[in-house]
């Protein structure tokens, strides 16, 4: 039975990435395009060998995971997931199975949540960036600030030493990576996967939106923050004292 449709909320983060395993074309479908349209990036498995691939070869922020699937169920992708792959990756079942011995066994496999369906799009929601904010370990977090630079979480809004800056998605993502941790390294291929996962085919577009994070972030002849390390990869500088 497809979920039932709800309009969409804005969540607090972007390009966070949840994997939809599920075999109903109807419920994949609606759940893929009120989560997109929400800000997340998402990407869909049909079935159970499918999901289960993805799921292990790729960095995800959340799993919405059906139980009845083709090929593996859902319980054994869990099982799989927590016990072999190591993964630590909230999964959220969506299941028609609602007494309360199968949620136990979804429980016990390592699920984080249980919704039964048919359910509402915006439970979904809000049961998943849940989640992933207890994940991420960011629930009283509101913003992040390094040096002079102020990064609003709710609002997606930049301000460095209160002027405001005003940047495409992909550069608004990259620098709340950076942000994240200050001073670390990040490589370049880690940063693509990041930010674009791995639909980047154009080497030059991270040096491109490097290039206007700085130039945004400089445009008043303020100092460098964002560090390039030749052979390395790039960081945000708590301290631009040394950097050209």
């Amino acid at each position: 039975m497809p979920a039932t449709s709800s309009a969409p909320i804005q969540f607090e983060y972007r390009s966070i990435k949840v994997l939809i395993i599920e075999d109903d074309s109807d419920i994949a479908t609606n759940l893929y395009d009120y989560l997109e349209s929400a800000g997340y990036e998402v990407d869909t498995a049909s079935n159970g060998v499918m999901g289960l691939h993805l799921a292990t070869t790729q960095r995800w922020d959340a799993i919405l995971l059906d139980l009845s699937l083709p090929g593996i169920d859902g319980l054994t992708i869990c099982r799989k997931l927590r016990q072999e792959a190591r993964q630590d990756t909230p999964i959220l079942i969506l299941t028609a199975k609602d007494t309360l011995d199968d949620k136990l066994e979804g429980f016990l496999q390592g699920a984080d949540d249980y919704l039964i369906k048919p359910f509402s799009l915006k439970e979904v929601g809000a049961r998943l960036g849940a989640l992933i904010k207890r994940y991420k370990g960011k629930v009283a977090q509101a913003a992040l600030c390094c040096a002079d630079v102020r990064f609003d979480l709710a609002t997606l809004s930049v301000e460095r030493a209160g002027r405001p800056i005003k940047l495409p998605p992909k550069c608004l993502h990259l620098l709340r990576v950076l942000m994240q941790s200050p001073n670390r390294v990040f490589g370049r291929a880690e940063l693509e996967t990041e930010v674009w996962g791995e639909h980047l085919r154009d080497s030059d577009t991270l040096r491109s939106h490097i290039y206007t994070l700085r130039h945004a972030l400089t445009i008043n002849g303020e100092d460098n923050l964002i560090e390039t390390l030749h052979g390395l990869g790039y960081r945000f500088v708590m301290n631009s004292a040394s950097l050209p």
